[in-house]
């Protein structure tokens, strides 16, 4: 009697874990890292649309009794020394093939194709702050990163074509003596400049992505004794 009640206590199990409330399934919670990666993708899509149209990529201020002139992917903008200030675009809208130099075609098709994809990938930011923390999110997640990997070269390459038009006629007859890399009596202007800034910022995009997916909380039982 005494063997048989030593192996009964010895298969006894004494679990002083609490009873267990909380569901097994993920909570649904809002991620910093996330947050943050939804505001800044939407600030830099702003950043790329707003530096992709603007006319000052390339400047000259008043010299010699001359107008000023700025350059842009799509627009070309003269002030006269009566400070009138005129915009026009390059041929026209719907006339592509009449901007000045092959080199700025080539950028702007880059620039436009790497906002259009930041802008996607912001989208598919923005939709996983609505979805439970799970595969699909870290999936939408992902993908998104790579979108912005992806217009980071493409942008980045659009950004390094663009000087490459500096020795077009049209900028020869504004800016004197300018070449490949090298504005002549014309310097580079806000527009390009913040489309660098837009560039080097979306650098960080893919690595936000990557730690933007919602934790999941499991609880954490007491160590059970045996």
């Amino acid at each position: 009697m005494h063997a048989l009640f030593d192996r009964n206590w010895k298969g006894l199990v004494i679990d002083l874990s609490p009873p267990v409330s909380l569901p097994h399934a993920a909570v649904r919670m809002f991620s910093c890292v996330g947050c943050f990666w939804v505001l800044l993708s939407s600030a830099l899509v702003a950043l790329c649309s707003f530096s992709f149209i603007s006319p000052a990529w390339i400047v000259k201020e008043h010299l010699k009794n001359k107008d000023s002139v700025s350059f842009g992917l799509l627009w070309h903008c003269s002030e006269s020394l009566d400070h009138m200030y005129r915009c026009y675009t390059f041929g026209g809208l719907g006339k592509f093939q009449e901007i000045p130099s092959s080199s700025w075609q080539t950028s702007a098709v880059l620039c436009s194709g790497g906002c259009a994809l930041l802008a996607v990938s912001s989208l598919l930011a923005i939709i996983t702050i609505f979805l439970p923390g799970g595969a699909c999110e870290r999936r939408i997640c992902t993908l998104a990163g790579y979108m912005q990997m992806a217009a980071v070269f493409i942008m980045g390459s659009g950004l390094l074509v663009f000087p490459f038009g500096l020795n077009s006629s049209l900028v020869k007859s504004f800016c004197g003596d300018s070449d490949i890399y090298n504005a002549g009596e014309c310097q580079i202007g806000w527009g390009y400049m913040l489309a660098i800034v837009g560039v080097m910022l979306t650098l960080f995009l893919p690595f936000f992505a990557k730690y933007a997916p919602k934790e999941q909380l499991s609880p954490t039982p007491l160590p059970t004794l045996l």
